[in-house]
Parts: C-alpha cells; sequence; structure tokens
C-alpha cells in the first residue's frame, strides 16, 4: 500500500500539503476547545461572571466555525485525491493489461483481471481517502490530547498509561489475524467470480446438457468458501469496536472516580476534570481512527500488491532500440527454421518448420487438431516469440519492428469471432478508424455480409450485443472478416475462420476475396480441404512438424496424409470438386 500510494500520490504533494495543514489546524481546534470548556467553568459558571461566560462562548463559536470549515475543505480535497488515484489506477492496469502478450495473459484469469480492476482498486480507492482523512488526523489528536491532558491534571494522566498499552494491544492483535484472512478472502473472491462469468457466458450449454444441478452445487462450494471467510473476518471485526468502546467507558468511569477524590482533596478543579475527560476521549478517538485504519489497510494492502502485480508486470514482447520499418511495406513473411514450445511445455508445439508467404497468393495450413497451425499464425503476428530459428517480415525479423506498428500489416480473423458492444459501423471501424460508409460496404460485400446488414433498417448503425450474440455464428465470422478486408492490411491471417461458413457462402467469400487481396498475403488455417483447395501453397501438419507441402493436386499425389484428409471430407467426388472456382469467381 505504500508503495502504491508513494507512486500514484506524489503529483499531488501540494495538494497532500494543503490537506495535512487543513487536518492540522482542525485537531488543533477541536484540542483547544476543551480548554476553553474548562475556563468557562472555573471561571465564568463557578465565579458567577456572566461577562466571562459570553465571552468565552463567543470565542468557542468562532473555533468551531473555523473547525468545520478546515474539515469541509479536508473533506473535498481527500475525496477529489482519492477518486483520482483509483482513476489511474485504473487508467495504469487496463494500459498494461492492453500490452500483455499470450504468455502474460495466460498468467492471470480473465476472473482475476476483473475482480482486481473493480473490487481491488474501490478497496485502494476507499481506503486512501480515509487514510487522508485519519491517519494524518489520529497522531495529532492523540499526541496534542496528552500534552492537554498533562497540563489539565499531570498525576492524573498517570492513568492513562494503563489504559492506553490495552487498547493499543487488542487493536494490533486483531489486525495481525485480519492480514492473513483479506488474503484469502480476495483468493476466494477471485475464484467467485471466474465461476460466475463461466457460467453467465455457458449458460446455453449449462441448460443443453441439463446441468444446472451441478453448476449450482459448483458456486455453492466457491459461495460457502468465501463466507466463511467472511465471517471469521465479520467475528474479529465484530469483537474490536465493542471490546475499543468497552475500554472507553471503563477509562471514562476511573478518571470520573479519581477525578472525584483530587477534587474533594482541593488538588483540582470541576472544569479541569471535564476538560481532562475531553481530552480523554480525543485521545481514545484517536485511538479509534488507528483501529478503523488497522481494520482497512490489511484488505487494502493485500488489493494493492494483486494491483501492482498486474501493472508491474511486462511483457515479454518488446521493441527494440531503434525500430526497423520498411518504406513500402509488402507483406513477405518467411519462417526459418523455426520451434516453439509454449511456457511450461514439455514438447515443443512447432519443430523446425521453413516456409515463405508472397503477396498475392494463399498460403494454407491444414492438419489434425493440435498440430501447430494456429501458433503458427500467432507466431507469424508475434503474440509469441519463438523458441528457435527466425520468423522474417520483409525480409527483417520480426523482433526488429515495434509490435504495435507490425500488428498494423496484420488483418486477423480469429478462430473465434469476438465482436464487441455497439454497432456494426463501431466494429467495422476496429480495422480502419477512418474508414468511409463506402469502403466499408465493400468490406461487408467481400465478406458477404452485405445481404443480412441492408436487411437490418439501421444498416451500419445496427446494435451490437455484448460478444455479438444478436447475430448468428455465421454471420458474426462474416463481421469479422469484414473487419479485417476494411483494414486492406499487407497480410490476411484467417485462424480457422471458414469453420462457421455453409459451403455455398464459403465459395462465394473465397471467390470475392480473391480479387480483393491480390497485393495481400494470405495466411489460411483451415479444418475443410475444400475451403483451401485453390491455395498455391498448402502446409500439411501433423505433431507439430510440416508433413507435406505443395497445391492440391500435388499433395494428392505426394502426401498420405493430406488425401487421408480430402477422403475422410468426402474424398475427390463431385461435391468437393464443384468447390472449384474460376478468376472471375464462378463455379
Amino acid at each position: 500500500m505504500t508503495r502504491m500510494l508513494s507512486r500514484y500520490l506524489r503529483p499531488y504533494w501540494l495538494q497532500v500539503t494543503i490537506l495535512v495543514l487543513f487536518q492540522v489546524a482542525q485537531a488543533l481546534l477541536n484540542l483547544y476547545l476543551p480548554n476553553l470548556q474548562a475556563d468557562i467553568i472555573n471561571n465564568g459558571v463557578a465565579a458567577g461572571d456572566q461577562g466571562k461566560i459570553y465571552q468565552i462562548g463567543w470565542e468557542m463559536i468562532g473555533i468551531s466555525a473555523l473547525q468545520i470549515v478546515a474539515s469541509v475543505a479536508a473533506v473535498l480535497i481527500s475525496a477529489r485525491i482519492a477518486m483520482r488515484l483509483g482513476y489511474e489506477v485504473r487508467r495504469d492496469f487496463f494500459n498494461s493489461v492492453e500490452t500483455f502478450s499470450l504468455t502474460e495473459m495466460e498468467e492471470f484469469s480473465a476472473g482475476s483481471l476483473v475482480t482486481r480492476v473493480t473490487n481491488d482498486v474501490q478497496q485502494v480507492s476507499q481506503t486512501t481517502y480515509q487514510t487522508l482523512l485519519i491517519i494524518l488526523q489520529a497522531p495529532v489528536m492523540f499526541i496534542g490530547g496528552l500534552i492537554m491532558a498533562l497540563q489539565q491534571d499531570g498525576p492524573l494522566t498517570w492513568s492513562l498509561a494503563v489504559i492506553l498499552p490495552v487498547i493499543l494491544i487488542i487493536a494490533l492483535g486483531l489486525m495481525s489475524r485480519m492480514g492473513p484472512l483479506f488474503t484469502k478472502m480476495q483468493d476466494k473472491l477471485d475464484s467467485l467470480n471466474r465461476i460466475v462469468r463461466e457460467q453467465i457466458s455457458g449458460v446455453r450449454v449449462i441448460r443443453a446438457f441439463t446441468r444446472e444441478k451441478t453448476e449450482v452445487k459448483r458456486f455453492d462450494v466457491a459461495n460457502s468458501s468465501m463466507y466463511k471467510v467472511l465471517v471469521s473476518v465479520g467475528r474479529l471485526m465484530s469483537m474490536m469496536i465493542p471490546l475499543i468502546f468497552f475500554m472507553i467507558n471503563m477509562s471514562n468511569i476511573a478518571i470520573m472516580w479519581f477525578g472525584g477524590k483530587r477534587i474533594d482533596s482541593g488538588g483540582m478543579q470541576i472544569g479541569s476534570l471535564q476538560a481532562f475527560i475531553q481530552y480523554l476521549m480525543i485521545i481514545l478517538m484517536g485511538i479509534m481512527m488507528a483501529a478503523m485504519m488497522s481494520v482497512m489497510l490489511p484488505r487494502a494492502s493485500v488489493s494493492s500488491k494483486r494491483i501492482l502485480k498486474v501493472i508491474d508486470t511486462e511483457t515479454d514482447i518488446k521493441a527494440p532500440a531503434n525500430p526497423y520499418w520498411p518504406d513500402a511495406p509488402k507483406g513477405v513473411i518467411e519462417f526459418r527454421d523455426v520451434s516453439f514450445s509454449y511456457p511450461g511445455a514439455e514438447e515443443p508445439v512447432l519443430s523446425h518448420i521453413s516456409f515463405t508467404a508472397e503477396p498475392g497468393k494463399t498460403t494454407a495450413f491444414i492438419g489434425s487438431t493440435g498440430s501447430g497451425k494456429s501458433s503458427l499464425l500467432r507466431l507469424g503476428m508475434r503474440m509469441f516469440d519463438v523458441t528457435e530459428g527466425e520468423v522474417l517480415v520483409d525480409g527483417h525479423s520480426v523482433r526488429d519492428y515495434d509490435p504495435d506498428r507490425l500488428a498494423t500489416l496484420f488483418g486477423p480473423v480469429p478462430q473465434k469471432a469476438v465482436l464487441f458492444s455497439g454497432t456494426i459501423r463501431t466494429n467495422l471501424r476496429y480495422g480502419k478508424q477512418d474508414a468511409t460508409e463506402e469502403e466499408m460496404w465493400e468490406a461487408l460485400r467481400v465478406a458477404q455480409a452485405d445481404d443480412f446488414v441492408r436487411e437490418i433498417p439501421e444498416g451500419l448503425d445496427a446494435p451490437v450485443a455484448e460478444g455479438g450474440t444478436n447475430f448468428s455464428g455465421g454471420q458474426k465470422q462474416r463481421l469479422c472478416m469484414a473487419r479485417a478486408i476494411v483494414r486492406n492490411p499487407r497480410i490476411y491471417t484467417f485462424d480457422d475462420s471458414f469453420s462457421a461458413l455453409d459451403m455455398a457462402t464459403d465459395r462465394k467469400l473465397r471467390a470475392a476475396l480473391k480479387p480483393a487481396t491480390t497485393e495481400s498475403t494470405v495466411l489460411l488455417v483451415a479444418q475443410r480441404a475444400a475451403s483451401i483447395r485453390d491455395a498455391e501453397q498448402i502446409l500439411v501438419l501433423d505433431g507439430g512438424k510440416i508433413v507435406g507441402r505443395g497445391t492440391h493436386d500435388e499433395l494428392m499425389e505426394t502426401c498420405d496424409t493430406y488425401k487421408e484428409i480430402v477422403d475422410s471430407q468426402g474424398g475427390q467426388g463431385p461435391d468437393v470438386e464443384d468447390l472449384s472456382i474460376d478468376e472471375e469467381g464462378g463455379r
């Protein structure tokens, strides 16, 4: 927590300084009031001096007014600083996550990231607000109260030497037990968040397989675990406040008892005893504030560590000191003896892969599930760095490029169609921010999506629900393709993007795509042999290795693995031949 506050409060040192002045002024004014109260009793009420009573009374009213002004100013400044800190932490958190490569994304689950950027940031922000209001006041009230109490009656002040250590021991003991519980509580909250997220996103699957009872039990386990930790925390917190109030009340009784004895003996005045009791309350109020912070700080400390772990995580994919950028990017991509293993994996997913993909040609990848097809595309876009070998774009290693600028060369169409809430227009402009309406309609035409978009009354302004759930799987996939096409990239990467399309749409889309990509390199991963039949270069993968290379006709003669795939999907019969297309896009 200290590290986070020192990092984010440094730019606001002037506001914090002003806040300290207001807080100190407020505390000092509060400390001065009991002294005036003693004076008005001893020298006004006891002496029957009405003028003295009015004089001191007006002084007390004026001091109270100044105290209110200082308090309101302190609250406003504290709230502004705390809310600004929350804003900046969320901003830095999000910016950090946006720079993560897939390696870092696998380290933090989506549910954990959501919890950290919402619940954890809220804890830190609230604690910062309370800290600025309380921590600065507590020491002044505690130390100032002791000094002022000593001035009222020295012998009676020694009673505090017994009261205060007992209260401090209780608070510190409870705080030491709360720290580990708060750590466990945030972990349980991560787990609960993850389960709820999975169940909401997968509700259709759950209902389809009638697994509602199983998921309810799974949620109950996580919920019960969270409940038990919260009960433990609640018990400790419920013990702290009553114990401290009990000690305060007992202290009050003891002070009145011994103070009464001193008044009887003539060693103390009634007004001084009243002021001493007020100072005792101020001292104990300072301890109460510290006790409240002792409850909040452990949880905020845990939250700040979780937040900073994400913010301080540096991505493995970094830009070089002097990044390369070609004058006229062409989009030639080359793999030179590339091998790759995922972090922690025992076996490489790709071994000694070499090929070159050129503009105006389609390089397709086919193979069994887990053969490394999608990994090839990720390495090309430098979502991961290769373990061995080298990936080059236009003759230069992808490590020589700025990763953000390198990404502008690619038009990715992911395996899982991803749309964002908004409209069709806003989703298409993810590909190109300044895309014109004509460019968007042309991209939709090539992607075979213009027909169903035109049927929607709103057209390009048609709403897109979260995750694109108001569109079918094929429609979402075509919109994702249009988003890539509108960018007009040097390199297209289609990661099994045709699987959600029917055969007729697949055929039309490939026919329309051919003239639209004459100056671009096309990397195409597919499960259906029909989708890659016209590719100029087909690479057959098996176990992370290239076992076949060539055109469709060549592979049918030379590669048994490819022939098996084609035969399993209908062979060379009329159904497959029917998918052949000419340059004009006909059959």
